[in-house]
């Protein structure tokens, strides 16, 4: 069998149709609840075949960290994915059940942790069974898989910025934070989900909300992001993202690396740290207009 390569950060359903049988290939199923969703997925009992959890919330995420989300160690990092039965070599395509959402963070996990070959299933899981490819029934991750020998090569200094250095590069010119919360949630108009937190947003930051890079749960074409790119002054800039707790950030880092932006860095406390921060400015629409 050929070798498989993955040279694009997303890829179509009809190429993972076409290469899931390839013994190289691991498909993961990121999933998670929509931290603003009432409902569970209508696909939760089911996922494509072959696919393994991961699990985010419970497993991927330092959860000594009262934050939501964050990265954990390179060792921790490590460790699981070797029991998932990943591999150096792997070629890895992860999906969620709400189109392009938390795929996009399990996307981006891997890449800080120095693997190369991994993109996100464009359109994700609806986009499966939109085009009636085979399914299974969903199993928890009780299988033995055969333990792999996945090497995390962690780098996060280049990768992401802490609250500390997001006080410095909001008022840099050769950087820009871009926030992917929707517009209300930015200038405060609508609540956080999480009622602990303040409104606002990160001053001098600007609002990217997700939703805008994304057409029915699949990523814009990339002369359409190029062109929304381009609204804003970011050419040669150094790019952060946030969001809520680092999720849909990942989602608007992605739609840039599309587009050829290569300086790109998540602030993976987002909202959910600098929300609840003692000391650190806040803009929201009340400040302005009152």
């Amino acid at each position: 069998m050929e070798a498989l390569q993955i040279l694009k950060p997303i890829v179509s359903a009809d190429w993972l149709s076409k290469h899931i049988h390839h013994p190289d290939l691991v498909i993961l199923d990121a999933s998670i609840k929509k931290v603003t969703a009432k409902n569970e997925s209508e696909y939760k009992n089911l996922q494509i075949k072959g696919t393994r959890f991961f699990d985010i919330k419970k497993t991927f995420s330092d959860q000594q960290n009262p934050i939501p989300n964050m990265l954990p160690s390179s060792k921790h990092f490590e460790e699981n994915c070797r029991k998932l039965g990943i591999n150096a070599n792997s070629k890895i395509i992860i999906y969620d059940t709400l189109g392009i959402y938390s795929s996009a963070r399990a996307w981006w996990m891997f890449t800080v942790m120095g693997h190369k070959e991994v993109a996100i299933l464009d359109g994700g899981f609806p986009e499966w069974i939109r085009l009636a490819l085979p399914t299974e029934a969903k199993t928890e991750n009780s299988t033995n898989y055969n333990t792999g020998n996945f090497n995390s090569k962690n780098d996060r200094s280049k990768c992401t910025v802490t609250a500390k250095e997001v006080l410095i590069e909001m008022n840099g010119s050769n950087s820009l934070i871009l926030d992917a919360r929707s517009h209300n949630r930015f200038i405060a108009v609508d609540p956080e989900p999480r009622s602990s937190l303040k409104g606002g947003h990160i001053p001098n930051s600007i609002n990217l909300p997700y939703t805008r890079v994304l057409d029915n749960g699949k990523m814009r074409s990339k002369e359409q992001l190029t062109q929304l790119f381009e609204e804003f002054n970011i050419k040669n800039k150094k790019l952060i993202f946030s969001c809520g707790s680092g999720i849909t950030a990942c989602i608007i880092l992605l739609a840039a690396k599309l587009s050829g932006y290569t300086n790109l860095l998540v602030y993976d406390g987002s909202w959910s740290e600098w929300g609840q921060l003692d000391g650190v400015p806040i803009e929201s629409y009340y400040k302005k207009h009152t």
